[in-house]
């Protein structure tokens, strides 16, 4: 077993998701802005539903990448030490963040939570802040010219609708 991808995980979908917003939820209870589970007859649960298996998938498929052909974790402590153009990288320079974003909007929409809503904001700033401030320039250190072809091709949040094709050493032979 790969202990720093289970460290990797743990520590940070495991705080974004999970220990974050017991706080937010622990701090809110009593409040107005108390959560309350959303009833099945409405919406916002089969939204949930349909957020987070998304989100949860993105966040499967990406670490799996990093691991498989990255030769590394999503962590900044032992990140990945080949450039991943695979998949969903393909589409989004961040599909991590993006699942990450998903699920916890999953976790707003069936808590009915502002607050888990307000830390969701939060996150997404705190990452279009610090994705290109810290992370692409420690990328383009790392990778040089690959990551910045990469770069501009492959839009940092919002999706291509088509893959870029990349450079072809960078494609799986059914790629």
């Amino acid at each position: 077993m790969d202990w720093g991808l289970v460290r990797a995980i743990v520590v940070l979908p495991g705080t974004v998701l999970v220990f974050v917003p017991a706080v937010v939820l622990w701090l809110s209870h009593g409040t107005s802005a108390q959560a309350s589970v959303a009833g099945a007859g409405e919406a916002a649960p089969w939204l949930a539903v349909v957020a987070a298996t998304v989100g949860l998938w993105l966040a499967v498929w990406t670490v799996r990448l990093f691991a498989t052909y990255g030769d590394g974790t999503p962590a900044p402590w032992e990140p990945p030490a080949k450039l991943v153009v695979r998949g969903p990288y393909r589409h989004v320079r961040n599909p991590m963040i993006s699942g990450v974003v998903l699920m916890l909007g999953a976790e707003a929409l069936v808590l009915q939570s502002w607050p888990l809503a307000a830390w969701l904001a939060f996150f997404f700033a705190a990452n279009a802040i610090y994705i290109p401030v810290v992370e692409e320039r420690g990328l383009e250190k790392r990778f040089g010219d690959d990551y910045r072809t990469y770069k501009a091709n492959v839009p940092r949040l919002i999706p291509r609708l088509t893959a870029w094709p990349g450079p072809a050493r960078h494609r799986a032979p059914n790629e």
